[in-house]
């Protein structure tokens, strides 16, 4: 009986996971056919999104981005690293506080396959207001970062408020 529940949680985990990865590969590949088959990077243009193909050899938003391969390799040992981190606190972890988890490792696959793969993230999502432009992001991104919100309000609301049931019990 624990087993099968076992089993049930962990092909669920895996295949929330796969599904945001892959949502993420089929939206970065149609990003790249479009761009090469107009043959420019200005796939998309409108009052408050352009779809612009840039390659992002950083990290998040582009900061931390170098020339210097051996220093692009380093970064992406350490966001590798990240990640088995993320998978171990996936394990010790339960109810929202996993889901959001299994969505910053959905994305984050999804960003360092194409680190290993191109050897720089695809990046297309511009969204801007006037002449004012958001950092261009990806599908992944959008995961990663939904995640981290929710695991910022999973701390500050619902932990917190835990915390304070237990020191009103004491």
């Amino acid at each position: 009986m624990i087993l099968s529940i076992l089993r049930k949680n962990l092909i669920n985990n895996l295949l929330l996971v796969f599904l945001i990865f892959l949502f993420d590969r089929i939206s970065k590949i149609y990003v790249i056919y479009l761009s090469n088959k107009f043959l420019g990077n200005e796939i998309f243009s409108s009052k408050f999104l352009n779809i612009t193909l840039i390659w992002n050899e950083g990290i998040a938003f582009g900061f931390f981005s170098f020339g210097d391969k051996t220093l692009y390799n380093y970064l992406t040992i350490l966001i590798f690293t990240i990640i088995l981190a993320i998978g171990f606190m996936i394990i010790k972890s339960e109810g929202l506080k996993k889901y959001s988890l299994l969505m910053i490792l959905g994305g984050a696959l999804g960003n360092i396959f194409d680190r290993i793969y191109y050897k720089a993230v695809p990046d297309f999502i511009d969204i801007h207001i006037a002449n004012f432009h958001w950092f261009i992001f990806n599908i992944a991104d959008i995961f990663i970062t939904l995640g981290v919100v929710f695991m910022i309000f999973l701390e500050l609301f619902v932990n917190n408020k835990k915390n304070k049931s237990s020191h009103e019990i004491s």
